[in-house]
């Protein structure tokens, strides 16, 4: 947040505003955002489904008959022609649950790409230590200061940068983005501004430019004046202005709403690199539901999220790359209260042009008992920086001898191979 100096103590900034966050000193970087030529430039979208998702729901492997022993009670039910409610098939082995149905679009068109089988290679049951890890890109390392998408973006790349190169949903920075370039944590792009109770907007913006432009330290006046040129630069850009297009209608959630806004910054031409959305409800150890239930609500709130998106970006998915990602899966087999436990790999999709679709990557391990993880999850067999470290390099642009993930070999032998090459 944005608060006045001494003189007051007051904050000019309340929750639904501007959250400017970042490492390091005052953000000079927002000087040059002012000036700079935003134009097209490719996108990444990070999906981050907090709370681990049931990979093997959300994608079915129904040619694997150990699915359905482990699930009597859960299973989602294999294709069928003509019937409603039954796994949609993608390729004969795997199929997407029911309520992502109208994903199967954008898989026929080779859009979108599923990596089955992934994670990390360090065993976590904590969502919180899991989540951090992820986040971080380094396993087992609790003291790494940044995140991975923030080394991302931290480095040697052609173009300028904005004030807006990357942005998060939401009021908190997530771990992902922390680093030596500043992001935006943006609740809402509409509350982009300076607010204080029983002000109007222009007299707010009025005083606290005056308390900053008459601080003592010129590194106080300069992050004031840099503060609100990125505010300037938004209201001249009026993102809110874009309608939706395609027939395009995001689901009347936080999710939906994130993604209406982030497909707003990217129509808007504001420099936008990375966008951050959260999606949460995914820790489903009770009543989990199969084709229908809890966990079939999210899943139907995530795609039809993702397929509005999509739609109404239009041509524009040319340039852009939606990523999802989840901290561990769940349990093969169900627990007594027909939910799943904390597991070990998962499932996560890609989705955007530069997507070499219309296939399941990452090597199977399968689900009988000798196969399983510890006994009792799916084996993770692709580590997931070998995933995201291709979508940095072959999307994003980062040289391949960024050091993005500490410890991890990176280079193209490694890749899933989820994106056309550049």
């Amino acid at each position: 947040m944005i608060r006045v100096p001494d003189r007051g103590r007051r904050s000019f900034v309340k929750s639904g505003a501007l959250a400017l966050l970042g490492l390091g000193a005052v953000p000079r970087f927002l000087v040059r955002a002012a000036h700079a030529s935003a134009g097209r430039r490719r996108v990444l979208i990070a999906v981050f489904q907090r709370g681990a998702v049931d990979g093997l729901s959300m994608i079915v492997p129904h040619g694997e008959p150990a699915y359905y022993e482990a699930r009597s009670g859960i299973a989602i039910p294999r294709p069928a022609r003509g019937l409603a409610d039954v796994t949609v098939d993608l390729d004969g082995f795997f199929g997407l649950h029911p309520a992502m149905a109208p994903l199967a679009a954008a898989w026929s068109e080779r859009r979108l790409a599923v990596v089955h089988a992934c994670g990390s290679p360090l065993v976590s049951r904590s969502h919180f230590d899991a989540q951090d890890f992820m986040e971080s890109g380094t396993p087992g390392v609790r003291s790494t200061p940044d995140g991975w998408l923030g080394r991302a973006l931290g480095a040697p790349r052609p173009g300028p940068r904005t004030t807006f190169s990357a942005v998060a949903m939401g009021s908190v920075l997530p771990r992902s983005l922390r680093g030596s370039t500043p992001a935006l944590a943006l609740p809402s792009v509409a509350d982009f501004d300076v607010r204080e109770s029983g002000m109007a907007g222009g007299e707010a913006r009025q005083a606290f430019e005056a308390l900053y432009a008459g601080g003592a330290r010129e590194d106080l006046r300069g992050a004031g004046r840099e503060t609100f040129e990125a505010m300037r630069l938004l209201r001249a850009a009026r993102p809110e202005r874009f309608v939706l297009e395609h027939g395009a209608a995001y689901p009347r959630s936080r999710f939906g709403e994130s993604l209406r806004q982030i497909a707003q910054l990217i129509k808007a031409d504001v420099g936008l690199e990375v966008a951050f959305a959260d999606s949460g409800g995914w820790d489903t150890h009770a009543a989990q539901g199969n084709e229908r239930g809890v966990l079939a609500d999210r899943l139907a709130d995530l795609a039809q999220g993702l397929v509005a998106l999509d739609r109404d970006l239009g041509e524009r998915m040319a340039d852009v790359v939606v990523l999802t990602m989840s901290e561990f899966g769940r349990t093969v087999r169900e627990n007594g209260n027909r939910g799943t436990d904390h597991g070990h790999g998962t499932a996560m999709l890609v989705l955007g042009g530069p997507v070499g679709g219309g296939t399941v990557l990452g090597r199977w391990p399968g689900l009988a008992r000798d196969q399983l993880f510890e006994g009792r999850d799916l084996a993770v067999t692709t580590d997931f920086r070998h995933l995201f470290s291709e979508i940095a390099v072959r999307h994003l642009g980062v040289p391949m001898t960024v050091p993005l993930f500490p410890a991890v070999t990176i280079g193209a032998a490694h890749f899933p191979g989820v994106l056309h090459p550049l």
